[in-house]
């Protein structure tokens, strides 16, 4: 065994190896991700419409079906997908010493490089850019989930300092690539950077629309995480220092005050609940979209019309989305002012 081990690292290039006289311990999480990988290295959010269930226990006839089908398009990085399974893995191959796992990861983290633009951004999905899944994609932190894992292999963090060595270099490109397209992206309204949009257009870098209720504009959301992230790099130069003052800036200016915005029961509909803006005093939330022009939040149903106010969409979305968020208010009150002193 010991041997077999040695010969697994050797022949995947994982660097050094601790041998264990045990036998290779399993996980069965870990196992469902080796069986879902797809042949180009990520994984996909779902099959068929079902969510991926990786504690699911798999028959022998279902896990040769999955296989078989490991060379459909459909790797992505929307909803955590392939980032999740990647640091899993990482973690997985640490805890129980099986180099199959640190394989799957590193494979899985040469489909993140691979899928890269040449401007540094990241599409949802790759290689499959029908509709919208081309677009560089900020929402939902899909790309900062990947920027954040590169940055761990650049540090050595997470458990990341078992990928073989040449990775660190490969991952710092990519980072610098993505950060460059990070700074290209923030719209500037009037002459003054300000934040950015949930996805663009991977050719031309301007703001686009994504599904039918995700038009253009300003995030609340999203903007978090590309700030944060650009927060966390060492030795920031004076364009990432602009960046996030001028994001910090607007997320000051953008602020909603004295509101919350709740579940309440709805009886009589289909849905039996509702979601609703209310008073409440103390509180501080962000809108999920603002107009570019105005600044102003706007919220759209599935008809992708601009309405001023949530109660003027359909319930169905009202519910099914979070159009507002307190994103925004850990990155002001603790992280901010503890990044400035360093900065």
């Amino acid at each position: 065994m010991k041997l077999f081990v040695l010969i697994c690292f050797f022949y995947l290039g994982l660097g050094p190896v601790k041998l264990h006289a045990q036998t290779l311990e399993t996980d069965a999480v870990a196992e469902n991700m080796l069986v879902y990988q797809r042949s180009i290295g990520g994984w996909p959010k779902a099959v068929g419409k079902v969510v991926v269930d990786y504690n699911k226990q798999l028959s022998e006839t279902e896990k040769k079906t999955i296989k078989a089908d490991s060379l459909h398009n459909d790797a992505t990085i929307d909803n955590k997908a392939t980032s999740k399974e990647i640091r899993y893995l990482v973690s997985a191959a640490k805890n129980k010493h099986n180099p199959r796992y640190l394989a799957a990861a590193q494979k899985g983290v040469d489909y993140l490089l691979l899928s890269q633009y040449e401007n540094g951004g990241w599409s949802q999905y790759y290689p499959d850019h029908s509709l919208y899944r081309g677009e560089i994609t900020y929402n939902d932190n899909a790309m900062i989930n990947v920027l954040n894992i590169l940055q761990d292999i650049v540090e050595g963090k997470n458990d990341f300092d078992q990928l073989n060595a040449t990775y660190q270099s490969k991952a710092a490109a990519a980072v610098q690539k993505g950060i460059d397209c990070i700074l290209n992206t923030q719209v500037v309204v009037n002459g003054t950077p300000t934040v950015w949009c949930a996805q663009y257009d991977e050719k031309t870098l301007k703001p686009a629309k994504a599904r039918s209720f995700e038009l253009i504009s300003l995030s609340g959301a999203e903007s978090v995480g590309i700030t944060e992230f650009l927060m966390r790099i060492k030795k920031p130069s004076p364009a990432i220092v602009n960046a996030v003052k001028n994001a910090v800036n607007w997320f000051e200016k953008s602020k909603i005050e004295g509101y919350d915005f709740v579940f309440v029961e709805a009886k009589g509909t289909a849905l039996g609940k509702d979601r609703v803006l209310v008073k409440k005093p103390g509180s501080v939330l962000w809108a999920r979209f603002y107009d570019i022009g105005t600044n102003e939040p706007f919220f759209c149903g599935r008809d992708s019309v601009k309405r001023k106010t949530v109660a003027e969409i359909e319930q169905e979305r009202r519910i099914g989305y979070a159009w507002y968020g307190t994103w925004a208010e850990p990155l002001l009150q603790k992280k901010y002012p503890a990044w400035l002193k360093k900065n």
